[in-house]
Parts: C-alpha cells; sequence; structure tokens
C-alpha cells in the first residue's frame, strides 16, 4: 500500500514535470521480455505473451492522453518466425486476439507493418480483417509490427521501386541514377508517416534489432530494464522525461 502512494505521488510529479515539455509525435517499442517474464515466474512463454499482450491497450491509452499521434508496436520478429512451431502457434493466435481486440475498441487506426506474406495465410488474413475495420478513424494511428524485420522491410522497398520504375520502362541506368533517399521512403512499410522521435525497448537489452533501421537513423532511443509485462505509466513517464531533456540535433 505504501509503495502504491510512493508511485503515485512519483508518477504525478513526472507528469507535472512533462506539462510543456516536448512530446513525441510517432513513438515506437519493441515489446521485449515477455517469454523472460514468463520464465521469472514459473511458468509458460504463452504465459508471458498473453501478459505482454494485455499490457498494450494501456500503453495505447497513456500515449493517447498526452498527444502521441503514432504508435509503432513490434509484436512479431522475422526473427521470432524460426521459434519452436508450437510456441510460434500460441504466439500468433495470442497476436491476432489482441489485434482483434484493439479493434473492436474502435478508438484507432491499426495498420500492419511487416511481410504478412511470411505468416500462415490464415493467420494474415485475420489480422488483415481486424485492421482494416478500423481504416476510416480519424484517430492515433498505431502500427502493428507483425513478420517485421529491418532487413526484409528495405529489400521489400527497394524491390517495390525497381517493379515500379520497369512498369514505367527505365532502365537499371536511370533508377541508379535518380535514385534518392525519398524513393526508398516512400517505399517503406511507414511511407507518409513521420519517423519515430523515441524508440523504447524493454526487458534491459541495449540494441535495436535491425528495429525501423531507415526511420530511426535519427530516433531517440530509452532502454527500460523492466519486461514488457511489468511496463508501468511511471516507466512510461520517465522515457518521456528522458526524451524531453535531450537535445536533438538529427544528425546535425
Amino acid at each position: 500500500m505504501a509503495v502504491n502512494l510512493l508511485y503515485g505521488v512519483y508518477e504525478r510529479r513526472l507528469q507535472r514535470a512533462l506539462r510543456y515539455a516536448p512530446i513525441p509525435r510517432h513513438i515506437a517499442v519493441i515489446l521485449d521480455g515477455n517469454r523472460r517474464w514468463a520464465r521469472a515466474v514459473g511458468s509458460a512463454p504463452s504465459v508471458g505473451h498473453k501478459a505482454g499482450a494485455d499490457r498494450i491497450g494501456e500503453f495505447l491509452e497513456w500515449s493517447e492522453e498526452l498527444g502521441v499521434e503514432v504508435v509503432t508496436l513490434w509484436m512479431l520478429s522475422t526473427d521470432n518466425l524460426m521459434r519452436d512451431e508450437d510456441e510460434l502457434q500460441q504466439l500468433l493466435e495470442i497476436i491476432i486476439g489482441s489485434v482483434q481486440s484493439l479493434a473492436r475498441r474502435q478508438r484507432w487506426r491499426l495498420s500492419l507493418v511487416g511481410d504478412l506474406d511470411l505468416l500462415p495465410a490464415d493467420a494474415a488474413e485475420r489480422l488483415r480483417q481486424a485492421v482494416s475495420t478500423t481504416e476510416f478513424l480519424d484517430t492515433m494511428q498505431v502500427n502493428i509490427a507483425v513478420s517485421y524485420g529491418g532487413r526484409r522491410e528495405l529489400v521489400d522497398a527497394v524491390r517495390e521501386l525497381l517493379v515500379e520504375a520497369e512498369a514505367d520502362g527505365k532502365t537499371l541506368g536511370q533508377v541508379a541514377g535518380e535514385l534518392s533517399d525519398e524513393d526508398i521512403t516512400a517505399h517503406l512499410y511507414t511511407r507518409g508517416q513521420p519517423d519515430p522521435d523515441l524508440v523504447i525497448r524493454t526487458s534491459g537489452e541495449q540494441r535495436l534489432s535491425g528495429f525501423m533501421m531507415w526511420q530511426a537513423a535519427h530516433s531517440e532511443f530509452y532502454f527500460c530494464e523492466a519486461y514488457w509485462p511489468d511496463f508501468r505509466r511511471v516507466d512510461f513517464l520517465r522515457a518521456l522525461r528522458a526524451y524531453s531533456q535531450r537535445e536533438r540535433r538529427r544528425g546535425r
């Protein structure tokens, strides 16, 4: 009880400190630590994945309250597709259920970020159907990164660009001579969206693992020790405080 009271006081203090602070337009999150959380409490990985999925709605509410415009959640990497078949199937079902639950709330505009062709056809279709019910909402954008890998995204962007160029009758020499940063950006999964201002990774790991390699070139990074299922609002506010205290030079 006393601990909760102290956290409440601390949380309100952090929120007051952020009253006039700059808030990121786009926050990207690597939801890490679900399996280790489950191991720590003596449970199966699926229990950790479910606990992590249950945290997502709260995080989106916190972001929305502060005026964040875009949130990207990395829920399943292309590397994760190599996991044990039974665990992967359970994880996919949890992700699909989470996305369907978010869609039913009709509170945020959802989109899928990743190569869904790598997923079982039924799983990919269920995800597409869920997010399609939110496409007309004029609310906070929530990108669900599923079957996502940063290298894969760049390969897909270049492939799509070359296919379009061929359809326009351009030669490889012309493409090479005209290619610009903007051309790559226009073919990313997140085309038309601002790059992430802040990237948060939970679980204490201090690496990006290829997450949004192109978009995060000038992002600020925040690494949190808490496993994702234990990520609290006070942890979120700490991340925003750290962001507000940095001088963003964007490579200049």
